[in-house]
């Protein structure tokens, strides 16, 4: 019966329980997601093998089913003659069909209760990925924000965040250290040179102290 073999164990599996048991639940879920696409995969596969045979019962038991009528029928209109000799001999061979037509329904039953148990396999399986593909997404998220966590409970992002911080303000404060003394020299080397302009005229008071160009 292939994957059909496996329906009640399929049916009865709890994503839930199975992941609340896990000591490593992100291992278990690519894990068990492996086994359900595979899974998946041979209930699709023979899904189409499983629907052909219920469209071959139901055809066979169809015909079955109308043979049977028509032998009714001819029953009923060889009596209405008064042909009571050809009116058994059609209801006997009706008879005759009854066995088959019993054997018929009853693989027309199996055949179509396949088809359904492929149905609920085929949507329980495709639930659970979907339940798994989301319980993957918000545990990786956990994962992640966890490490974003330890790496401030630890201090390394923080650390980080101040070391460059102070970085950028030590090499600022040097920048205008410098140039606030390089503004100082210059203006040290005007007074001076005004000092002595200064002398010179007291000495000199004649003296042009415009430069010629």
């Amino acid at each position: 019966m292939g994957i059909l073999s496996r329906f009640r164990d399929i049916m009865a599996s709890n994503v839930h329980a199975l992941l609340d048991r896990a000591e490593d639940p992100e291992k278990t879920i690519d894990d068990y997601m492996r086994s359900l696409n595979s899974d998946l995969g041979k209930v699709k596969a023979e899904t189409a093998s499983v629907l052909a045979d219920e469209r071959r019962a139901k055809s066979a038991l169809d015909e079955c089913k109308a043979e049977a009528n028509k032998l009714q029928k001819y029953a009923e209109k060889a009596a209405e003659a008064g042909d009571d000799g050809n009116a058994l001999k059609f209801l006997e061979r009706k008879a005759a069909l009854a066995e088959k037509l019993n054997e018929l329904q009853n693989a027309y039953e199996s055949a179509s209760s396949n088809a359904a148990s492929m149905k609920q396999m085929q949507d329980k399986l495709v639930s659970d990925l979907g339940r798994l593909e989301a319980r993957r997404v918000e545990l990786k998220g956990k994962l992640a924000a966890a490490k974003v966590q330890q790496g401030l409970n630890n201090g390394g992002s923080s650390l980080g965040v101040h070391s460059a911080f102070d970085a950028m303000e030590e090499k600022a404060n040097r920048a205008l250290d410098e140039a606030m003394a390089l503004a100082e020299l210059r203006a040290g080397a005007k007074e001076d040179d005004l000092d002595d302009l200064i002398a010179q005229l007291e000495k000199n008071p004649g003296t042009n102290t415009t430069k010629k160009k």
